[in-house]
């Protein structure tokens, strides 16, 4: 039974091995500028992509883009203090891919732990630079899948 079970695993291991290289060849495809960006990786693209849809022309705006993918702020001001909050709708796997992209910008990416820098400087928290963040990285996966002669190479940004 064991060995029976070991030739599953390696059935299956070899599996998942043509299927990723299947998908980044499908990605590339798609979105080949978008892979060189900082922190992006294929599981990421393909999220997105998935959350385009067949018909990325009826989102239009990038705004609406951070809105389908649940980074777009909602105000939460009270008296004097202005603070936007998290928004919890949208597609919840969208806005986990593109929280998983942020925080490898955050611990790697040089320009961006600039601005983490600077905006904990401006007295901001973690939590709302990362939500900062997330929208800028919704607005630049929106303008290279959405706008790819607006936007011919991905600028290294935040």
């Amino acid at each position: 039974a064991l060995r029976m079970l070991a030739r599953r695993w390696l059935t299956l291991a070899a599996e998942i091995r043509e299927l990723d290289d299947a998908l980044e060849r499908l990605v590339r495809h798609q979105a080949s500028a978008l892979m060189a960006a900082p922190g992006i990786a294929v599981g990421t693209i393909a999220e997105m992509l998935i959350v385009l849809g067949d018909n990325p022309e009826r989102i239009r705006s990038e705004a609406a883009f951070a809105k389908l993918c649940g980074v777009c702020p909602i105000p939460a001001s009270s008296g004097k203090t202005t603070r936007h909050r998290l928004n919890r709708g949208g597609n919840r796997r969208a806005n986990a891919a593109l929280h998983r992209v942020a925080v490898v910008r955050m611990r790697s990416h040089p320009e961006t732990k600039a601005y983490v820098h600077r905006r904990t400087a401006e007295g901001k928290s973690l939590r709302e630079i990362r939500r900062c963040l997330k929208r800028y990285i919704a607005r630049e996966i929106f303008n290279s899948l959405c706008r790819p002669t607006a936007q011919s190479a991905v600028s290294n940004g935040p």
